[in-house]
């Protein structure tokens, strides 16, 4: 199966060439996969070379002028180094772009910790207006991508990984969809998280909530799957543990609940390793996974 980065670029020559507002702008970062788009619109397919802040800058500017930008290098040279750029040139001005990261939160431990982002979404969250795609699919991300850049000048940031489900879901940019229902407690399993909260909740009497559009967050689906009584919810979010914890509480103020967010720990991970290693070494494995949720919701969760 080919990756959710893999579709960026055929996805995006093909914007290019059917609607002249987008543009893509590049750090060096998957530069070659735009080669013959760019002998096409070398106009609108700008290679800044490893200059993150002025990669966003260039956008907002090219923005101004009522283009389309689409941006993409790693997500920690995306949101973290030049966030800055992301705050004011966007925010403060008033405009508008398409963010689209790669290597999420340690999806190339060779990397280094400098090419991990788990705080990307969390960094996000502190400014106001920015729609958040997590696809948990290559077909999903596509999907997401197109809704992204036909988002008027809307503010997208779209979050691709390595990590995927192994099958596609319908997904419409904006709506939680229930995978599963149960009595016992409500599981939102974030994009590429869901197989493993599936695995992991097998046998558990509980509901599983798929998100790939964690901002604005589905406050409403959260409300009816936790019903009018006392609710117990977990999240299971790809990015830093806790990241919409805070929006699970709003969702059910006035409503008993408690909730549990699991995800990428704050603490550094010194020896890389693969992907799979960091995924279990922040308990987000299935067996991990198992553990906590079940620990969380008790025996009423099992049938």
């Amino acid at each position: 199966m080919d990756t959710m980065r893999d579709r960026l670029a055929p996805v995006l020559t093909r914007l290019l060439d059917g609607d002249p507002r987008v543009a893509v702008l590049l750090a060096e970062i998957g530069a070659d996969g735009f080669t013959e788009a760019g002998r096409r619109h070398p106009d609108r397919v700008i290679n800044v070379g490893i200059r993150e802040q002025l990669l966003v800058g260039a956008a907002a500017g090219l923005a101004l002028t009522g283009l389309r930008p689409v941006v993409h290098t790693f997500a920690s040279f995306l949101v973290e180094r030049p966030f800055e750029q992301v705050k004011l040139d966007l925010g403060h001005q008033g405009v508008g772009a398409v963010l689209v990261s790669a290597a999420a939160s340690y999806d190339w431990p060779a990397g280094g910790y400098t090419h991990m982002a788990p705080g990307d979404v969390a960094l996000l969250g502190t400014l106001d207006g920015w729609t958040v795609h997590v696809p948990g699919h290559p077909d999903e991300a596509e999907t997401l991508l197109r809704h992204a850049v036909a988002a008027g000048d809307d503010k997208v940031y779209v979050r691709l990984s390595l990590l995927s489900n192994g099958d596609a879901l319908p997904v419409d940019g904006a709506r939680f969809r229930t995978v599963r229902e149960g009595r016992a407690g409500v599981v939102v399993a974030v994009g590429p998280t869901l197989d493993d909260v599936l695995t992991a909740t097998q046998g558990l009497d509980v509901t599983v909530l798929y998100a790939t559009t964690v901002r604005p967050f589905d406050a409403a689906a959260v409300r009816r799957a936790a019903g009018a009584g006392r609710a117990d919810v977990v999240l299971v979010e790809p990015y830093l543990a806790g990241t919409s914890t805070a929006a699970v509480n709003d969702a059910l103020t006035g409503v008993p609940h408690r909730v549990l967010g699991l995800g990428v720990g704050r603490r550094e991970l010194r020896r890389y390793g693969t992907a799979a290693e960091h995924t279990a070494a922040h308990g987000l494995d299935p067996r991990s996974l198992r553990e906590r949720i079940g620990g969380f919701l008790g025996a009423a969760a099992r049938h």
